[in-house]
Order: structure tokens, then C-alpha cells, then sequence
């Protein structure tokens, strides 16, 4: 495992959806999760999205061994959610490259290619035609 010096943090960066999240772990932490300044309790609510979050760490043995910190913009919370996991497993891979295998098989690697359909000429939504009247 890599070492750290006071004020220095481990990058990642992720994305799903329009979401982007941009985060920060600091070693020898208490398990503390910042999101846009606020606690990631506060600013998600739900307990499903605070498990999505700290996945990462759960596949890992690693809980409350990291100080998170993470600025999210874009997309809606479980968007969010979903940027932020991708972003904290990418950190975790530049703290310990051995993590790779654990994470991939856990699907936390892999970008979401999901993304809403855009909207086609002459139809009213991405898919929905006009109603068809034959006379």
C-alpha cells in the first residue's frame, strides 16, 4: 500500500450517465464521506445510494479506512450515486494496483455506457411516432 504525507490524497475520477464526479480519498481516515460540502447523509437521504457509494470499500475490507471527499455535478442522485462508486474505485486502484481483479469482477470498473436516447426528427419522443390514422 502506498504511503502518504499530511494533506496528500489519492484522485479518481467517474462518470455515469451526465454525472461527473471528481473525488479525493485521504488515508488514515474515519470513514467520513463529504459530497459538495455536505455529509453524503445529507445530501443523498437514501440508504441505497449510500450503500452504492461505499460498495467499493465493502468489496474491499476497507470501510471507514478513507476520508472521502467529492465534488458531483450533473445528472440526478442515483446518477450520482453511480459516478461517485466508479470515481472512488478508480482512486482505489492508485492506492493499490492489486485491488484491479476484485473491483473488475465486481463490475465497479466498467463506465456505464447507458445514456438517454436523444429525440429523432418527426417523432415526439426518442421512439414514440405520431399516432397512425389510415383515413
Amino acid at each position: 500500500m502506498a504511503e502518504t504525507t499530511k494533506g496528500e490524497y489519492y484522485y479518481g475520477m467517474g462518470r455515469r450517465k451526465t454525472a461527473v464526479a471528481r473525488v479525493r480519498l485521504h488515508p488514515n481516515g474515519d470513514g467520513s464521506i463529504t459530497v459538495n460540502g455536505k455529509s453524503a447523509k445529507t445530501y443523498f437521504g437514501r440508504e441505497l445510494l449510500l450503500a452504492t457509494i461505499v460498495a467499493p470499500f465493502r468489496a474491499l475490507d476497507l470501510t471507514n479506512s478513507y476520508n472521502i471527499s467529492v465534488r458531483v455535478v450533473g445528472g440526478g442522485t442515483s446518477g450520482q450515486a453511480g459516478a461517485i462508486r466508479h470515481a472512488i474505485s478508480r482512486a482505489l486502484l492508485r492506492v493499490n494496483a492489486d485491488f484491479k481483479g476484485s473491483l473488475r469482477k465486481a463490475g465497479y470498473l466498467t463506465r456505464d455506457p447507458r445514456m438517454k436516447e436523444r429525440k429523432k426528427p418527426g417523432l415526439k419522443r426518442a421512439r414514440k411516432a405520431p399516432q397512425y390514422t389510415k383515413r
